[in-house]
């Protein structure tokens, strides 16, 4: 296990990225990867847009959810640090958006927006760092095949539980309440 010194030093490394460079520390390593591409970056501004009035701000949903764009998800303060693409939470876990950019309470939901750059590490790395936490969903959208995985933790195992392509509408937990269009158009 890594000791909290290089961990803190990590962390130090994480805040002295350049702009236009995200960096994660997942297992005690230092992920970086450049900002989006284009048909990521429309991918998540279109599946935010479909969320955020229904679930954030209840205007024809339910509301009760933050939902954030390229959260700093804290799963261990400066020690395991990543950031999905989106990332949801339930009102009542997580009543105030923090004042910094910690974000220390897990996700009830995440998204993370496939790149042949990133696939491989979203599935064998965040994926498992997720679960272990205990995000409740998780979601994977692949812009370039037209394709959103839909998985649910049970039993710390990740399940699919729908798939979803260009053939229709998306109900989707735990947004199941609203159907969605696929974000990738």
């Amino acid at each position: 296990m890594p000791n909290p010194a290089h961990l803190r030093s990590l962390y130090e490394a994480i805040e002295a990225l350049p702009d236009g460079v995200v960096g994660e520390l997942i297992n005690g390593q230092l992920y970086t990867q450049p900002r989006l591409s284009g048909r990521h970056a429309l991918t998540a501004s279109n599946l935010g847009a479909d969320l955020v009035n229904p679930f954030s701000r209840g205007r024809g949903g339910p509301g009760g959810w933050w939902i954030i764009d390229e959260p700093e998800v804290h799963l261990v303060r400066d020690a395991e640090v990543l950031v999905p693409d989106l990332a949801g939470w339930r009102r009542e876990r997580m009543p105030h958006i923090p004042d910094d950019q910690r974000f220390t309470v897990v996700p009830d939901w995440v998204c993370e927006i496939l790149s042949p750059s990133t696939a491989s590490k979203d599935r064998e790395v965040k994926l498992p760092m997720y679960a272990r936490y205990g995000v409740r969903h998780a979601w994977l959208i692949d812009p370039m095949a037209r394709r959103l995985e839909v998985l649910a933790l049970e039993n710390g195992q990740w399940v699919t539980v729908a798939s979803f392509g260009d053939e229709g509408p998306i109900c989707a937990p735990p947004f199941e309440v609203i159907s969605l269009d696929a974000p990738w158009r």
